[in-house]
């Protein structure tokens, strides 16, 4: 609908930042419910030349905080864990054990732990470089590679959640994530991956990342069925 119609749907208390051209924002405090969104979100409102053009989107930030996500259909497809680290301590090793075990309840999952500095060379640049060969070479053509590493974008639960599904819905080979090395990823990883994301802006302990991503890849499929774990 248009702008005006916008308006008069919305018309409750508006805070409005209105610009000449481009985005205007319409920050909602008290909200009409079939709209389905949470107080304080925020509505994009795309201007054409005239406002009564205007094409309405709803981005909901609040509604992804707050409200439960339904469970949605998923084409399940193939998981694995690439990580180049040495086995944990056998509470690290037994901790990810019983997230792979719960994974395995919705897909076919794998991890699998490649040996760091494979050629045993001083020179971290090098390092890297073997660590990569072997990564990729675990690939198949059809995987899809996400990239965990500190320089990737910052992602939520729910945006990992919808990673996974987009992954069956476009009928991949397999869902392939990748922890690096002490030193990071080699340059052929980082030219084979499709996407990469951070696990945090804080630096993390290798089996530290593992752990936590094995959660949060569980999560994911909690969240996409609509189980009670993620709240």
């Amino acid at each position: 609908f248009g702008f005006a119609s916008a308006l008069h749907f919305c018309s409750y208390n508006l805070k409005m930042s209105l610009k000449s051209e481009g985005l205007q924002c319409l920050q909602i405090y008290q909200y009409y419910p079939k709209l389905k969104v949470s107080r304080g979100s925020s509505i994009h409102v795309a201007c054409a030349a005239k406002r009564k053009n205007a094409q309405i989107s709803f981005h909901d930030t609040a509604s992804q905080r707050d409200a439960k996500t339904p469970p949605r259909a998923v084409r399940a497809v193939p998981m694995q864990l690439l990580a180049v680290a040495k086995a944990g301590t056998p509470p690290v090793e037994q901790m990810a054990g019983d997230y792979a075990s719960k994974l395995e309840r919705y897909c076919k999952f794998q991890e699998t732990l490649l040996r760091p500095n494979p050629k045993n060379s001083k020179n971290p640049i090098d390092q890297k470089q073997a660590e990569g060969e072997r990564l990729v070479k675990a690939l198949s053509p059809r995987d899809y590679l996400v990239m965990v590493d500190e320089r990737g974008r910052e992602v939520s639960s729910l945006a990992l959640a919808d990673i996974v599904a987009r992954a069956g819905d476009q009928g991949v080979g397999a869902l392939v994530f990748a922890i690096g090395g002490p030193h990071g990823h080699g340059p052929q990883v980082r030219e084979r991956a499709d996407d990469t994301i951070r696990l945090s802006k804080m630096v993390l302990n290798h089996q530290i990342a593992r752990l936590v991503l094995l959660e949060q890849l569980y999560r994911a499929w909690t969240i996409l069925r609509g189980e009670p774990y993620h709240h």
